[in-house]
């Protein structure tokens, strides 16, 4: 381990301690006060983050994810301020028993300590991870992507300077290098990081999974499906597909395949009326591509099976097109004969992220709900809904999709851990 990153390490693990002595009063007193410097420091943020945003092309899939704009840092504060009011999750009293003997027992909900994050192009990941491991008595080291190294530098120096002002240790947010050679320095930091957590892409998730020494809390690749059953309502079923697809492509809980049944292929056309208007791609299987022949721009319209052998030239290690995470404004369409062989094509090709089905069958519906693996299984509502914010979660530190642990959405109770408290009166155990 380099001795510059080991004594960062050092002094976050350190400064980790301290964060025990504030009272919850005091930590959301911060959190407010951190929100009020974003607002007032809205034009120097905007300022480090075109620098970024200057070295991107605007075509890149990240350029979205990578964009501050003053709304976006008006909802990131704002989320900062709904944290600060949140109840604490820390001493909750998870246990409570007497045993025969006497010994009085309690689980108590304590922080993780130190908890790692690595992220790519996500500058509000910066806010949002504060945020959370604040209010949960944690320090955080984080390793943002050299995308946006300008915008995390100055959205931690302003937590410093906050800190700072308020009598804190700045030690507890460590912002590493954007560096390969730091991502490897934090995966390794065994005795530091009590936690580490990757946010981005298949290849990063993968990447921090196989290398670590430390604990690893899987999150953020989805490939996302709306299974459109054949009792399905048109008009919902529209406005479903659209807003999971449209509202921001570039994020994990996105739509990436539309699953049809074959009965209703007459209606493909209508379903994607309004992705055409925002100027959709789609890779349609065979049977949907000719439902949509001539009802769908050609421009816009390609062959799955085309679309397949074209990426796959360009990317060797790719299996199928319906593995693809698009993050772009690309869709992909399955066309089945029923809902089991729809329940079979998530099974093969999501992530445990987030799936969709649009029926009015209350028996598919609940099927559906008992079949499909997936963090989250939603039922005639978008897959656009999965996030801390809106689950009423406050900030997200990420969408977890393994099981062991924390699973979807994860904020302050998920980035806790317990100890066990027991007291006596001098039992010995024979």
């Amino acid at each position: 381990m380099e001795l510059k990153l080991k004594e960062t390490f050092q002094k976050v693990k350190a400064a980790s301690k301290t964060l025990a002595l504030l009272t919850d009063d005091k930590r959301n007193e911060i959190l407010r006060a951190v929100a009020d410097a974003i607002i007032a420091e809205i034009p120097a943020l905007l300022k480090a983050n075109a620098l970024d945003l200057a070295k991107m092309d605007k075509a890149n899939p990240l350029y979205d994810r990578l964009q501050l704009t003053e709304q976006r840092l008006r909802d990131i504060a704002a989320d900062m301020r709904h944290v600060s009011t949140l109840p604490s999750p820390l001493g909750r009293i998870l246990k409570d028993k007497t045993l025969d003997n006497g010994l009085h027992l309690q689980r108590v909900s304590v922080p993780f300590g130190v908890i790692g994050m690595i992220y790519e192009a996500r500058p509000n990941v910066t806010f949002d991870v504060f945020s959370l491991c604040f209010k949960s008595g944690n320090a955080c080291v984080l390793k943002g992507g050299k995308d946006a190294d300008a915008s995390n530098t100055a959205g931690v120096a302003l937590i410093h300077r906050v800190l700072r002002a308020h009598g804190v240790n700045p030690d507890v947010v460590a912002l590493l290098p954007a560096t390969h050679e730091a991502t490897g320095e934090m995966l390794n930091a065994v005795g530091y990081i009590d936690l580490c957590i990757p946010r981005g892409g298949k290849k990063l998730i993968s990447f921090v999974r196989d290398a670590a020494k430390v604990p690893v809390i899987e999150t953020g690749a989805g490939v996302v499906h709306c299974y459109f059953d054949k009792d399905g309502d048109v008009e919902m079923g529209k406005r479903i597909i659209t807003n999971a697809k449209c509202r921001r492509c570039s994020v994990c809980n996105t739509l990436d395949t539309l699953v049809v049944h074959a009965s209703r292929l007459g209606d493909l056309p209508r379903l994607c009326e309004d992705l055409a208007k925002r100027e959709v791609k789609i890779h349609a299987d065979s049977k949907a591509y000719e439902a949509l022949k001539g009802r769908y721009p050609d421009t816009l319209l390609y062959k799955a099976a085309d679309s397949e052998r074209r990426m796959m030239a360009e990317d060797p290690s790719l299996k199928s097109i319906w593995f693809t995470e698009w993050m772009s404004m690309q869709l992909a369409i399955k066309t089945v004969a029923s809902e089991d062989e729809a329940l079979d094509h998530i099974a093969t090709y999501g992530s445990g992220h987030s799936e969709s089905i649009v029926s009015d069958n209350q028996e598919a519906q609940k099927k559906f709900q008992a079949m499909v693996d997936a963090a989250c299984v939603y039922v005639n509502a978008p897959t656009s809904f999965t996030d801390g914010s809106q689950f009423g979660l406050g900030a997200e530190i990420g969408i977890s999709t393994q099981k062991l642990g924390a699973r979807g959405p994860m904020a302050l109770e998920e980035i806790t851990t317990y100890k066990w408290l027991i007291t006596g009166s001098g039992q010995t155990r024979e």
